[in-house]
């Protein structure tokens, strides 16, 4: 008896990005201080006021199966929502309600992709991106960037790393590497997806954390909007990630087929958490500014300190809620160097490794801890590399 394949293979049989992370959660479990700046977790809990929508609908009775496309009032909000910052006109219609941003990425590439296509995805990457695609049956394939280029796909690289390809996976603003593509970047994204026929799939889950220029949806551009899925999450917006509430927005054919995929695997997500999430984006677009500041705010801290010195270098962080930090001046793999500073500090950060080949000998931090915490945790960083260098 064995199990199938594309369960055994989602790592690709290799690791899955995340021992750092678990290797500091143990240290915790065991009774040892960390910092941690590892994973997306905002360090404030998720509204009261949202709470308090959640509780009034489950006591209203709200807790049995709601609709699998989403609720009517929710599936509204999010298409008016996406309308507002984009101009596109949007409907119901193009709404699918998922439990999450990565079930979403999923079901996106379910819907697009046979048994062994090729998937295209840039490089550095969210960790998850290579097992998701492998899990839907296809075949990942990186599109390896530059940090010299500040990790910015480039035309070449895009037309060559897409050729034969069925789909290509971006995400801007862009995590681990905090970049936010350009208007350049994105044209020549759009040209590739038309020029191979290309269905294109944006993970715009950080929309709302643009520190530097402004965020664009692919969606919205000439002759994109038939052939892409936007993934959406109320996680980084609302600071609702136990929640596990997000969504895809497709043209609505795609969303019908999504339908059918969702009654055959999710059934829907729980209808007072919808309710919740509805009443969330009710709340207009100051909540989510307030749930970003603390960002924006790490940010200008974390350039200040990194100014004042040549070791480690940061790359442009224009959005999300981390910041990526070149170390290969001290002579260490990110792998190494992380290994190290959990050991040695107890700082736990992302080894830039777990993102992709392109992110090899940098780190991603984090900026989910309290200010002076963060500037502490920073400062022993960055003189941990000096001693090494």
């Amino acid at each position: 008896m064995e199990l199938s394949q594309r369960i055994t293979n989602i790592t690709g049989g290799g690791s899955d990005g995340w021992d750092v992370f678990l290797k500091a959660r143990a240290m915790i479990a065991a009774g040892t201080p960390v910092i941690e700046l590892t994973i997306g977790e905002h360090d404030i809990r998720t509204d009261p006021e949202i709470l308090n929508a959640m509780h009034r609908s489950a006591l209203a009775g709200h807790t049995g199966y709601a609709m699998v496309p989403g609720t009517d009032e929710l599936r509204d909000q999010v298409a008016k929502r996406i309308e507002d910052r984009t101009g596109v006109a949007t409907e119901r219609e193009n709404i699918l309600i998922t439990p999450g941003g990565q079930a979403a990425l999923f079901a996106a590439h379910m819907a697009i992709c046979d048994a062994g296509d090729d998937a295209a995805f840039i490089d550095p990457y969210y960790a998850t991106y290579p097992g998701t695609i492998r899990g839907a049956g296809a075949r990942p394939r990186r599109i390896v960037t530059s940090p010299q280029n500040g990790f910015q796909p480039t035309v070449d690289e895009l037309a060559v790393g897409t050729a034969g390809a069925r789909s290509l996976l971006v995400n801007t603003p862009n995590n681990p590497t905090g970049a936010v593509y350009s208007a350049e970047t994105l044209g020549a994204i759009a040209d590739v997806s038309k020029d191979n026929d290309l269905w294109l799939i944006s993970d715009e889950v950080y929309d709302t954390q643009v520190w530097d220029g402004r965020h664009v949806s692919p969606r919205s551009l000439t002759g994109m909007k038939e052939r892409t899925l936007v993934i959406g999450s109320m996680s980084k917006s609302h600071a609702m990630t136990g929640s596990r509430i997000g969504w895809i927005c497709a043209p609505a054919p795609v969303i019908s087929h999504l339908i059918t995929l969702a009654t055959h695997t999710t059934y829907g997500v729980a209808g007072f958490i919808q309710d919740a999430a509805a009443f969330a984006l009710s709340q207009g677009p100051e909540v989510e500014e307030q749930v970003a500041a603390p960002f924006r705010r790490r940010r200008a801290l974390a350039m200040e300190a990194l100014a004042a010195q040549n070791v480690v270098r940061a790359i442009p962080a224009d959005g999300a809620m981390y910041v990526m930090l070149d170390i290969r001046a001290t002579g260490m793999s990110g792998d190494a160097f992380a290994d190290a500073l959990l050991e040695q500090e107890h700082i736990a950060v992302m080894p830039g490794e777990s993102f992709g080949r392109a992110a090899a000998g940098h780190l991603r931090v984090a900026m989910t801890v309290d200010d002076d915490t963060f500037v502490d945790a920073l400062s022993r960083l960055i003189a941990f590399a000096k001693r090494l260098a």
